[in-house]
């Protein structure tokens, strides 16, 4: 009998594979030949799950009616619960350029090499309801990091369409932590495991953690998948090198054969309700039976008004609901508090009220660690310390941006020069100025930036302006930012300070000088002129002189002790 198995089409598998590699040939040599979309690092990670099954039964970017559907109804077209909208967005100078319409075929290019991922077959081009979306999908408020990046960063039109795969998005960190939904259901059979709760998270791993997640194993006689997100998740947050190290070191603290790493790249909403619906579908692709939905999942925390964007147990209440056809079992947790008194975690609704507790936010924790605060053992591991610990550095070693945002003319360059020597005059880090003119930095940094007429140019401007600074703070650098004034420069400072704080600290300065002082300058010319919100400090170049507002600045580093001799 041939070792092969006959397909339900006729023929071998060997004949199958054959058939494929001609097929995967063809679509990469049309691939050269069409028109080509540059992904953004948010489309990279959808298509990667697209592809690869994770967010099955999606086998495209969503159409139009697949789009209302679940915005409005959380349902495909076809009725599939589906929570979350999976867009292409593009320009509309983009949607002109290429001629997109029906039944055209696009090339869907990684931004960071440039290889062909695939090839798109066009369903529609729309252009979508923004408010809508905000509203159903996110609940509607303003200060929403998901909202500001839809009304800032996605653009106005949005392609649906299938997509066929040419090549697999490239990894080169813990590729053997990297599972295709089928691979990771492969290895939960060869292991013998049979039910499998799964853990989301996009933070480190502490008691509480381990507590919680075998208490979930326990009450389903299930092992556990510990699955966290490696995409993108909340702006500031620690980044994802170091929490897999996290994850490494406290695998050694469950027995032998109950728990497994596996990463997902995903690129979270922090849409709370709607997200954990989401994740829901996307472990039961990954092969999981049981899924736990703990404390405020997947939420974004408060907005500016100090208030919680979703209820702690919302997302809970959303996944229950839909739990006869989500085909995953939903382990419900409250927030884990440790009790000083018998030395354990206990959920809350298990603890009687008025029992002493102690607790550790993931904030709280950022802040310890970034001021070199000391970490109770109580709270974690000696090893999950270590490993954080070595990734923040003292805290006058670390890089900060300085975004200075005002009219053109408002005497921001001056102020960034005389910042700039201050910093230099103090010493114990590389300074550097990213300005509309050519920087004045004493190692000869040059690193002009120029703002166009056009709105594609200037968000190009801004989005490689927050690259610069990213990185620059990463390096343990002191970044003074001082671009032209678009009509509206929230999108250049929402664009620098999501970049910026993955690394560090960002501020925001409000160069507030009157229009009428910034006239008499005579280069620049003045729209309307987007007031920032959220500015750490306002200063006037009319009311005051360059030296006292470089001193208030000062006073402000200071005061975050990023000053401090080491």
């Amino acid at each position: 009998m041939s070792s092969f198995t006959v397909e339900p089409h006729g023929g071998t598998l060997k004949d199958l594979l054959a058939r494929d590699a001609l097929k995967h040939l063809e679509l990469s040599q049309e691939a050269l030949t069409l028109p080509q979309i540059i992904l953004t690092e948010r489309q990279l990670c959808d298509i990667e799950l697209i592809l690869n099954g994770g967010f099955s039964p999606l086998e495209g970017f969503m159409n139009q009616k697949d789009y209302e559907g679940v915005v409005k109804k959380c349902r495909l077209v076809d009725g599939t619960l589906f929570s979350m909208p999976i867009n292409l967005d593009v320009s509309k100078e983009t949607v002109n350029r290429l001629c997109i319409k029906s039944g055209t075929r696009i090339t869907l290019v990684d931004f960071r090499d440039r290889s062909h991922l695939a090839i798109i077959t066009v369903d529609d081009v729309y252009k979508p309801d923004k408010n809508l979306e905000a509203k159903e999908v996110f609940g509607g408020d303003l200060d929403h990091p998901a909202i500001q990046y839809l009304y800032n960063t996605v653009q106005e039109y949005y392609i649906g369409g299938r997509v066929e795969a040419i090549n697999q998005l490239a990894h080169y960190d813990y590729t053997g932590l990297r599972y295709t939904p089928a691979e990771l259901r492969a290895n939960f059979k060869k292991l013998g495991w049979n039910n499998i709760v799964a853990f989301q998270t996009r933070n480190p791993m502490h008691r509480a953690h381990r507590e919680l997640t075998v208490r979930a194993a326990h009450a389903t006689r299930a092992n556990i998948l510990i699955h966290p997100v490696v995409g993108l998740t909340k702006p500031g947050d620690i980044d994802h090198f170091t929490r897999v190290r996290v994850y490494q070191s406290v695998l050694p603290r469950y027995p032998i054969g109950m728990a497994t790493l596996a990463l997902l790249g995903l690129a979270m909403r922090m849409g709370g309700p709607r997200e954990a619906i989401w994740h829901a579908i996307v472990r039961k692709n990954f092969g999981a039976t049981h899924f736990i939905i703990g404390r405020d999942h997947a939420g974004p925390g408060k907005n500016s008004r100090g208030v919680d964007f979703y209820g702690p147990y919302d997302a809970q209440h959303a996944v229950e609901r839909y739990k006869e056809e989500l085909g995953i079992k939903i382990i419900p947790f409250q927030m884990m508090n440790y009790l000083p008194d018998t030395d354990e975690y206990k959920p809350r609704d298990e603890i009687t009220p008025g029992t002493n507790i102690l607790d550790i936010s993931g904030t709280e924790l950022r802040r310890r660690l970034r001021n070199s605060i000391h970490i109770p053992e109580w709270f974690s591991y000696p090893e999950v310390i270590r490993v954080l610990r070595d990734s923040y550095p003292p805290r006058a070693k670390q890089g900060f941006t300085v975004f200075l945002a005002g009219y053109p003319s408002s005497s921001k360059i001056a102020i960034a020069r005389a910042l700039q020597a201050t910093l230099n005059e103090q010493g114990g880090r590389s300074v550097t100025s990213i300005v509309d003119e050519v920087s004045f930095s004493e190692s000869d940094h040059k690193i002009p930036v120029y703002s166009k007429d056009k709105s594609e140019d200037t968000y190009k401007d801004a989005r490689n302006v927050a690259f610069v600074a990213g990185e620059l703070t990463r390096a343990g650098a002191a970044v003074i930012v001082a671009p032209f004034a678009p009509s509206d420069e929230s999108v250049s400072v929402c664009l620098a300070k999501e970049t910026v704080c993955k690394y560090g600290s960002f501020f925001l300065i409000h160069v507030d000088t009157l229009l009428e002082h910034c006239a008499k300058n005579k280069n620049g010319t003045y729209g309307a002129y987007g007031n920032p919100k959220t500015a750490d400090l306002i200063v006037d170049a009319s009311k005051q002189d360059i030296r006292s507002i470089v001193h208030q600045i000062i006073l402000l580093l200071e005061r975050e002790r990023l000053l401090e001799t080491v």
